[in-house]
């Protein structure tokens, strides 16, 4: 097991990489991958389960000590990348499919990825965990009330789909997973440094399979839609910093809020895109997958360079 844990470390460590490359030889050899499609929505499912059984007391306990830190954090998740993404897909000229997937990614909650970055950043981990957890938890209803509400204008959509969509791979697979945990801690606690191996193959495989299924269609406008999607996750980033600063939060529960918004559950986005809509309406999900995790670990060591330059000054006023 501990050889497992090793493993798993390496591969949660170097994501992105394995992302690009199984992304890139999805791209250059489509029907290698293209049979994975259908099992995007059970593999999502897993990835939730595995968060559920990370869960903890703990994490819940954080609403309840700061709830207005915590609702900050939930409202600008739940405000910014959407309007961002609405505003993206309504003024560039993009298909209504591609307009859709956008607006998809958006109205997603953050990822559980945020929390390790913010924790890299030196940000308020705590925070970030339970913000990530609440807005999973929201995310059934919340989530196809905003699609609904901004993604009508380029197709229609049941909502009330989409509702138990979220609720079948997100909500019932966590609580299976809090379940598991409440049941069997000491089996369970042995599987949780395997956990991020199996997150990791279940994402790189759903990020494939897209790009297999829509090889073409990239090729053709993959470009734009990779710049759209820098842009939505760049704009989350600094507008989640920005929004935390105007409340005037510590300088931690800005990184915090930060990287928690500008990081989203794209996973959740392809699956619903594939599930209710068309394979091409999850790619600008599968290249926030890619992106995101190029773009958190910088982030997340510029937060960190930012700390260690400031507790610098500290210690050189004192001296």
């Amino acid at each position: 097991m501990n050889t497992l844990g090793k493993i798993s470390n390496f591969v949660g460590n170097t994501f992105a990489i394995w992302v690009l490359l199984f992304g890139a030889l999805a791209f250059f050899a489509p029907s290698a991958f293209t049979w994975i499609a259908p099992y995007i929505v059970p593999l999502l499912g897993i990835v939730m389960f595995g968060m559920g059984l990370t869960l903890s007391a703990n994490d819940f306990k954080e609403v309840f000590k700061r709830p207005l830190d915590v609702l900050i954090g939930v409202v600008a998740q739940f405000l910014i990348m959407p309007l961002v993404a609405f505003l993206l897909a309504y003024f560039l000229p993009v298909s209504r499919e591609v307009a859709l997937g956008i607006i998809l990614v958006g109205c997603c909650p953050g990822g559980t990825a945020s929390n390790v970055m913010t924790y890299l950043a030196k940000g308020d981990t705590a925070l970030s965990v339970a913000v990530t957890s609440v807005s999973t938890i929201l995310a059934p209803i919340l989530t196809p009330s905003l699609i609904l509400l901004l993604a009508g204008k380029w197709l229609s959509v049941s909502a009330a789909a989409l509702f138990w969509s979220i609720v079948k791979v997100v909500l019932i697979p966590i609580i299976l997973g809090l379940i598991a945990q409440a049941l069997f801690q000491k089996q369970v606690k042995a599987c949780i440094p395997a956990l991020p191996l199996v997150s990791v193959i279940a994402i790189v495989a759903i990020v494939a399979a897209v790009v297999g299924q829509n090889q073409a269609a990239i090729a053709k406008s993959g470009l734009l839609i990779f710049l759209i999607v820098v842009a939505h996750n760049g704009l989350g980033l600094l507008l989640g910093y920005w929004f935390a600063k105007l409340f005037r939060l510590s300088s931690p529960k800005q990184k915090a809020i930060s990287i928690e918004v500008g990081m989203q559950n794209s996973g959740l986005g392809a699956a619903l895109a594939t599930a209710h809509f068309s394979p091409l309406a999850a790619v600008p999900s599968a290249i926030f997958s890619v992106w995101h995790n190029i773009s958190g670990p910088i982030v997340a060591t510029y937060f960190r360079k930012q700390a260690d330059r400031h507790a610098a000054d500290e210690q050189t006023i004192s001296a």
